[in-house]
Protein backbone atom coordinates (compact mmCIF):
# COMPACT_ATOMS: atom_id res chain seq x y z
CA UNK A 1 0.00 0.00 0.00
CA UNK A 2 1.28 3.51 -0.61
CA UNK A 3 2.58 5.79 2.28
CA UNK A 4 0.36 9.23 2.08
CA UNK A 5 3.04 12.27 2.78
CA UNK A 6 1.84 12.54 6.71
CA UNK A 7 2.07 9.13 7.12
CA UNK A 8 5.77 8.75 5.87
CA UNK A 9 6.45 12.19 8.33
CA UNK A 10 5.68 10.49 11.12
CA UNK A 11 7.00 7.00 10.40
CA UNK A 12 10.20 9.31 9.78
CA UNK A 13 9.53 11.17 13.15
CA UNK A 14 8.74 8.02 15.76
CA UNK A 15 11.33 6.63 17.29
CA UNK A 16 11.04 2.83 17.40
CA UNK A 17 12.42 1.81 20.41
CA UNK A 18 9.78 4.17 22.26
CA UNK A 19 6.88 2.39 21.18
CA UNK A 20 3.93 2.43 23.72
CA UNK A 21 4.07 -1.51 25.09
CA UNK A 22 0.42 -1.49 25.89
CA UNK A 23 -2.40 0.90 23.82
CA UNK A 24 -5.85 0.52 24.83
CA UNK A 25 -8.57 1.99 22.59
CA UNK A 26 -12.02 3.43 23.51
CA UNK A 27 -14.04 2.67 19.97
CA UNK A 28 -16.32 5.42 19.95
CA UNK A 29 -18.90 7.18 17.39
CA UNK A 30 -19.96 3.78 15.28
CA UNK A 31 -23.67 5.28 14.97
CA UNK A 32 -22.62 8.79 14.66
CA UNK A 33 -20.65 8.53 11.88
CA UNK A 34 -23.65 6.29 10.34
CA UNK A 35 -26.06 9.18 11.06
CA UNK A 36 -24.28 11.63 9.64
CA UNK A 37 -24.29 9.74 6.35
CA UNK A 38 -27.79 8.49 6.47
CA UNK A 39 -27.20 5.26 6.79
CA UNK A 40 -28.17 2.48 9.58
CA UNK A 41 -26.35 1.98 13.01
CA UNK A 42 -25.68 -1.60 11.78
CA UNK A 43 -23.54 0.17 9.03
CA UNK A 44 -21.82 2.22 11.37
CA UNK A 45 -20.68 -0.96 13.67
CA UNK A 46 -20.15 -2.90 10.55
CA UNK A 47 -17.47 -0.45 9.17
CA UNK A 48 -16.09 -0.59 13.01
CA UNK A 49 -15.20 -3.96 12.50
CA UNK A 50 -13.25 -3.28 9.32
CA UNK A 51 -11.34 -0.43 11.15
CA UNK A 52 -10.82 -3.30 13.62
CA UNK A 53 -9.10 -5.10 11.41
CA UNK A 54 -6.86 -2.80 10.14
CA UNK A 55 -5.93 -0.81 13.53
CA UNK A 56 -4.86 -4.54 14.91
CA UNK A 57 -2.64 -4.71 11.51
CA UNK A 58 -1.08 -1.62 12.14
CA UNK A 59 -0.36 -1.88 15.73
CA UNK A 60 1.24 -5.23 15.56
CA UNK A 61 3.54 -3.84 12.67
CA UNK A 62 4.27 -0.78 14.78
CA UNK A 63 5.49 -3.43 17.56
CA UNK A 64 2.97 -2.64 19.87
CA UNK A 65 2.94 -5.54 22.50
CA UNK A 66 -0.65 -5.52 23.44
CA UNK A 67 -3.81 -4.08 22.03
CA UNK A 68 -7.04 -4.01 24.66
CA UNK A 69 -9.47 -2.96 22.34
CA UNK A 70 -13.36 -1.71 24.28
CA UNK A 71 -15.80 -3.79 22.50
CA UNK A 72 -18.99 -4.09 24.36
CA UNK A 73 -19.75 -2.53 28.04
CA UNK A 74 -21.80 -3.62 30.57
CA UNK A 75 -23.85 -0.47 30.06
CA UNK A 76 -24.25 -1.45 26.27
CA UNK A 77 -27.15 -3.68 27.36
CA UNK A 78 -29.50 -0.43 27.62
CA UNK A 79 -29.26 0.28 24.18
CA UNK A 80 -32.30 -1.05 21.76
CA UNK A 81 -32.25 -4.74 21.36
CA UNK A 82 -32.51 -4.96 17.61
CA UNK A 83 -28.80 -3.41 18.03
CA UNK A 84 -27.24 -5.33 20.55
CA UNK A 85 -28.13 -8.38 18.83
CA UNK A 86 -26.43 -6.93 15.65
CA UNK A 87 -22.94 -5.92 17.72
CA UNK A 88 -23.27 -9.65 19.89
CA UNK A 89 -22.74 -11.21 16.04
CA UNK A 90 -19.90 -9.11 15.28
CA UNK A 91 -17.61 -11.45 17.20
CA UNK A 92 -18.08 -14.79 15.41
CA UNK A 93 -18.28 -13.18 11.83
CA UNK A 94 -14.69 -11.57 12.97
CA UNK A 95 -13.37 -14.33 14.24
CA UNK A 96 -14.18 -16.54 11.19
CA UNK A 97 -13.25 -14.08 8.97
CA UNK A 98 -9.85 -12.54 10.31
CA UNK A 99 -8.16 -15.94 12.36
CA UNK A 100 -6.24 -16.74 9.19
CA UNK A 101 -4.88 -13.46 9.13
CA UNK A 102 -4.47 -13.87 12.80
CA UNK A 103 -2.42 -16.84 12.84
CA UNK A 104 -0.60 -15.23 9.79
CA UNK A 105 0.45 -12.64 12.01
CA UNK A 106 1.15 -14.02 15.09
CA UNK A 107 -1.43 -12.51 17.25
CA UNK A 108 -2.98 -13.88 20.10
CA UNK A 109 -6.88 -13.48 21.06
CA UNK A 110 -7.62 -12.74 24.89
CA UNK A 111 -10.70 -11.66 26.50
CA UNK A 112 -11.50 -9.50 29.76
CA UNK A 113 -14.85 -9.44 31.63
CA UNK A 114 -17.65 -10.84 32.28
CA UNK A 115 -17.96 -13.65 29.71
CA UNK A 116 -20.73 -15.91 31.52
CA UNK A 117 -23.37 -13.03 30.73
CA UNK A 118 -22.77 -13.24 26.59
CA UNK A 119 -24.71 -15.33 24.32
CA UNK A 120 -23.43 -18.30 24.30
CA UNK A 121 -22.63 -17.79 20.49
CA UNK A 122 -20.22 -15.23 21.47
CA UNK A 123 -18.56 -17.09 23.75
CA UNK A 124 -18.06 -20.08 21.89
CA UNK A 125 -16.14 -17.65 19.46
CA UNK A 126 -13.92 -15.88 21.14
CA UNK A 127 -13.13 -19.11 23.36
CA UNK A 128 -12.07 -20.80 19.62
CA UNK A 129 -10.18 -17.92 18.46
CA UNK A 130 -8.72 -17.77 21.68
CA UNK A 131 -7.69 -21.28 21.91
CA UNK A 132 -6.55 -21.27 17.99
CA UNK A 133 -4.21 -18.46 18.93
CA UNK A 134 -3.11 -19.49 22.49
CA UNK A 135 0.85 -20.54 21.54
CA UNK A 136 0.97 -17.30 19.09
CA UNK A 137 3.81 -15.47 20.30
CA UNK A 138 3.52 -11.93 18.90
CA UNK A 139 0.78 -9.22 20.03
CA UNK A 140 -2.03 -9.46 22.45
CA UNK A 141 -5.13 -8.54 21.10
CA UNK A 142 -7.26 -8.25 24.22
CA UNK A 143 -11.62 -7.93 23.73
CA UNK A 144 -13.20 -5.96 26.49
CA UNK A 145 -16.38 -7.69 25.87
CA UNK A 146 -19.15 -7.30 28.32
CA UNK A 147 -16.91 -5.51 30.59
CA UNK A 148 -17.17 -2.60 33.08
CA UNK A 149 -13.97 -1.36 35.49
CA UNK A 150 -16.54 -0.95 38.26
CA UNK A 151 -17.48 -4.86 38.24
CA UNK A 152 -14.18 -5.88 37.86
CA UNK A 153 -12.81 -3.71 41.11
CA UNK A 154 -15.72 -5.24 43.14
CA UNK A 155 -15.48 -8.79 41.68
CA UNK A 156 -11.61 -8.61 42.54
CA UNK A 157 -12.66 -7.08 46.25
CA UNK A 158 -15.08 -9.79 46.96
CA UNK A 159 -12.50 -12.58 45.35
CA UNK A 160 -10.01 -11.06 47.72
CA UNK A 161 -12.24 -11.06 50.85
CA UNK A 162 -13.21 -14.87 49.99
CA UNK A 163 -9.12 -15.69 50.04
CA UNK A 164 -8.61 -13.94 52.85
CA UNK A 165 -11.22 -15.58 54.97
CA UNK A 166 -10.18 -18.84 53.37
CA UNK A 167 -6.31 -17.81 54.88
CA UNK A 168 -5.25 -18.10 51.41
CA UNK A 169 -3.99 -14.32 52.18
CA UNK A 170 -1.44 -13.59 54.72
CA UNK A 171 -0.24 -9.81 55.87
CA UNK A 172 -1.96 -6.82 54.37
CA UNK A 173 -3.06 -6.24 50.99
CA UNK A 174 -0.93 -4.04 48.96
CA UNK A 175 -1.21 -2.91 44.73
CA UNK A 176 0.83 -5.70 43.30
CA UNK A 177 -1.90 -8.34 45.33
CA UNK A 178 -5.09 -6.43 44.31
CA UNK A 179 -3.92 -6.56 40.60
CA UNK A 180 -3.69 -10.21 40.15
CA UNK A 181 -7.16 -10.39 40.99
CA UNK A 182 -8.20 -8.42 38.08
CA UNK A 183 -9.10 -9.56 34.46
CA UNK A 184 -5.81 -8.09 33.35
CA UNK A 185 -3.62 -9.65 35.66
CA UNK A 186 -1.02 -11.15 33.12
CA UNK A 187 -0.55 -7.89 31.49
CA UNK A 188 0.56 -4.54 32.43
CA UNK A 189 -1.01 -1.39 32.83
CA UNK A 190 -2.02 1.03 29.29
CA UNK A 191 0.49 3.10 28.46
CA UNK A 192 -1.40 4.91 26.30
CA UNK A 193 -5.07 5.23 26.01
CA UNK A 194 -6.99 6.43 22.74
CA UNK A 195 -10.61 7.53 22.24
CA UNK A 196 -12.22 8.22 19.17
CA UNK A 197 -15.53 10.48 18.91
CA UNK A 198 -14.78 13.40 20.53
CA UNK A 199 -15.78 12.09 23.45
CA UNK A 200 -13.46 13.03 26.44
CA UNK A 201 -13.98 10.58 29.21
CA UNK A 202 -12.93 6.94 30.62
CA UNK A 203 -16.18 5.40 30.64
CA UNK A 204 -15.66 2.77 33.28
CA UNK A 205 -12.86 1.51 31.47
CA UNK A 206 -9.91 -0.28 33.06
CA UNK A 207 -10.17 2.71 36.06
CA UNK A 208 -7.12 1.01 38.09
CA UNK A 209 -5.13 -0.05 35.17
CA UNK A 210 -5.34 3.46 33.64
CA UNK A 211 -3.91 5.50 36.49
CA UNK A 212 -1.12 6.92 34.71
CA UNK A 213 -1.67 6.22 31.33
CA UNK A 214 -0.78 8.81 28.76
CA UNK A 215 -4.31 9.60 27.26
CA UNK A 216 -4.98 10.57 23.73
CA UNK A 217 -8.63 12.27 22.24
CA UNK A 218 -9.43 12.63 18.75
CA UNK A 219 -12.29 13.84 17.36
CA UNK A 220 -12.54 11.55 14.61
CA UNK A 221 -15.51 8.42 15.09
CA UNK A 222 -13.62 5.05 14.85
CA UNK A 223 -14.53 3.57 11.31
CA UNK A 224 -12.56 6.52 10.24
CA UNK A 225 -9.77 5.66 12.14
CA UNK A 226 -6.84 4.97 9.92
CA UNK A 227 -2.80 4.25 10.64
CA UNK A 228 -2.44 8.26 10.41
CA UNK A 229 -4.10 8.51 13.36
CA UNK A 230 -2.74 5.75 14.83
CA UNK A 231 0.66 6.83 14.00
CA UNK A 232 -0.19 10.53 15.07
CA UNK A 233 -1.19 9.06 19.05
CA UNK A 234 1.97 7.53 19.34
CA UNK A 235 4.11 9.93 17.97
CA UNK A 236 2.34 12.49 20.50
CA UNK A 237 2.78 10.24 23.31
CA UNK A 238 6.55 9.69 22.78
CA UNK A 239 7.08 13.51 22.97
CA UNK A 240 5.34 13.39 27.22
CA UNK A 241 7.58 12.99 30.03
CA UNK A 242 6.12 10.39 31.87
CA UNK A 243 6.97 11.59 35.49
CA UNK A 244 4.99 8.74 37.17
CA UNK A 245 4.68 11.41 40.81
CA UNK A 246 8.52 11.70 40.51
CA UNK A 247 11.03 14.73 38.71
CA UNK A 248 12.75 14.84 36.99
CA UNK A 249 16.94 15.94 37.19
CA UNK A 250 16.34 19.25 34.80
CA UNK A 251 13.52 20.06 37.30
CA UNK A 252 15.11 20.09 40.31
Amino acid sequence: MIKTAREQELLGAIDPGKIPFHVAIIMDGNGRWAVEKGLSRHEGHRQGVETVRETVKNSSELGIKVLTLFAFSTENWKRPATEVSYLMSLPEKYFKSELPELMRNNVQVRLIGDREKLPRKVQKAVEEGSEKTKNNSGMILNFALNYGSRAEILMAVNRLINDTRDGKIKGGINEKTFSQYLYTSALPDPDLLIRTSGEMRISNFLLWQLAYSELWFTDVYWPDFSKVHLLEAVFDYQRRKRRFGKIQDSER
